[in-house]
């Protein structure tokens, strides 16, 4: 008997992330615009999954921050102000840093350094054609994630791999979320230059024991991704190559 409610869980639980990946690809593909109202028999038709792994998908966007209760019922999709963006930037950074610290304090192998370093090799040779290249940007932000993780594994915490996972799930607060819009810039090439600067010097600090630089660095790289959201915000159409660009309100759309 446990054993089928141990596959009954199971089954439940792979519903509910298929529902709550489903409606946050709605909400920051644009599909759902801010102050839309959803409910959960709507979504149950929508997406074709059962009311409890939408209810309990709602309320884990609703964590979340995508998504907000309304006082009559439902939830509604979340517009954000540049200022509430900006803080989820610098708490990843925050978070980051302290990671980067860690892992240089800690000593991290020869291995891993090589590991990370052979990738920062390949982001060179894709900062070389991002001037010319839209591929180039989407390779970018694939290698830049990789780089991050590492930098978090070599931390050796699950405490804080989780806290920053957390962090992650906040809209627009992860290290590649303004990059695409970058592509559509004048200057693109110059900000990814700085980035992967900031990449080498982190595992500079890492490879010296520097806990302190690693820490200073890596929080001011994720600056960049503040820097990155302001320029786009005066380039408006460089914005339609970030998902989810549409729920960011400033000054100007009040």
């Amino acid at each position: 008997m446990s054993l089928t409610l141990d596959r009954d869980a199971d089954k439940g639980g792979s519903q509910t992330v298929k529902a709550q990946l489903a409606l946050r690809e709605l909400v920051l593909s644009g599909a759902i615009s801010s102050g839309e109202r959803l409910t959960e028999q709507g979504m149950v038709e929508r997406l074709g999954v059962s009311r409890t792994p939408i209810r309990a998908a709602l309320l884990l966007l609703a964590e979340e921050g995508l998504l907000e209760p309304l006082p009559n019922g439902g939830f509604s999709a979340r517009a954000f102000s540049e200022r509430e963006v900006l803080d989820s930037i610098e708490m990843r950074g925050t978070l980051e840093g302290l990671a980067a610290r860690l892992a240089a304090e800690r000593g991290p192998s020869p291995h891993a350094l090589e590991q990370i370093r052979l990738g920062l090799d390949r982001i060179d040779a894709v900062v070389e054609q991002a001037t010319t290249s839209l591929a180039a940007f989407s390779d970018y932000v694939d290698l830049n994630a990789a780089f991050h993780r590492q930098v978090i594994a070599l931390a050796g915490s699950g405490t804080l791999e989780r806290q920053i996972e957390r962090v992650m799930t906040l809209p627009f607060a992860s290290p590649s979320a303004f990059v695409m819009a970058q592509a559509d810039m004048p200057g693109a090439g110059t900000v990814l230059i700085v980035a992967q600067d900031q990449h080498r010097c982190i595992l500079e600090a890492l490879a010296a024991h520097e806990g302190a630089r690693a820490e200073q660095v890596m929080r001011e790289h994720s600056r960049l991704a503040g820097r990155n959201l302001s320029r786009a915000l005066r380039h408006r159409e460089a914005l339609t190559l970030v998902p989810g660009a549409a729920l960011i309100r400033t000054l100007l759309d009040v």
